[in-house]
């Protein structure tokens, strides 16, 4: 049964883009077994899991369903580039309906904890060393996300600018042929290279990258306090990474 908590996690209108998008289940070859979980409920379930920051242990047994099958499941989907689809399909909607402002992109990182370690982890430079990853996010003007990597903590920010922006989607537009270029693109001062700059400029991008030395740090966030939010919320679903080496878009990913 889908209860009232269920629906406000997944409502029928993100059910409607996500259940085509799920693997068919497979019965075993030698028969057996019990009745496969229903889709929605272990996809509710592993919302709740990316949303909330719990652990998967402390799944609430509310949802229906069992802690292995939903990280079983999870895992799965995830090996099927299920969320990946996701991601793509949700930008096209909202491109299509003109909800994707390119007027700017704008680039951002944050550091986070990997306590189980993992290919995508490192020492932190401003945690003792500790192991930690970093969440890399680039936004149109609103912060929306459109394209997010995750790498060690001693990744130094600025290495990412490139990778991030060549790796930008085509996205549906309103009008005309899919877009995959912003007007301009802002970034803090990690990102002050002229190398970036020319690079930027090539592409016919407008850089508008934050000075050291030059630009008044109570004028920064005049723009990028977007993608602050858009952090806050990468930040809260990967407080507990169960494999650290997932990048975002199977994101929803490293919940707990």
């Amino acid at each position: 049964m889908v209860d009232e908590l269920s629906l406000r996690l997944v409502p029928d209108a993100l059910w409607e883009i996500v259940e085509p998008l799920i693997p068919p289940f497979v019965a075993r070859p030698q028969g057996g077994g019990s009745a496969p979980t229903d889709d929605r409920a272990v996809f509710t379930a592993i919302v709740y899991v990316l949303t909330s920051g719990c652990a998967w242990r402390h799944l609430p047994p509310s949802f229906g369903v069992t802690v292995p099958t939903a990280h079983r499941r999870f895992s799965a989907w995830v090996r099927d580039g299920v969320f990946e689809k996701l991601h793509r399909e949700v930008l096209d909607r909202l491109g299509s309906a003109g909800e994707l402002d390119w007027t700017a992109a704008i680039l951002d990182a944050a550091s986070v904890r990997a306590k189980k370690g993992g290919s995508l982890t490192g020492p932190s430079p401003v945690d003792r060393g500790k192991k930690r990853s970093k969440i890399h996010v680039l936004s149109e003007t609103n912060g929306i996300p459109l394209v997010v990597g995750v790498t060690g903590a001693n990744t130094h920010d600025s290495t990412m600018l490139q990778p991030m922006v060549a790796a930008l989607p085509a996205t549906k537009s309103r009008r005309g042929p899919r877009r995959r270029k912003p007007g301009k693109l802002r970034a803090d001062k990690g990102y002050d290279y002229d190398m970036h700059r020319r690079w930027l400029r090539e592409r016919g991008i407008v850089p508008r990258i934050a000075r050291r030395g030059v630009e008044r740090n109570d004028r920064l966030g005049r723009y990028r306090w977007k993608i602050e939010r858009t952090m806050c919320a990468a930040r809260r679903s990967v407080v507990s990474p169960v494999q650290p080496g997932r990048t975002w878009r199977e994101v929803l990913g490293s919940g707990g």
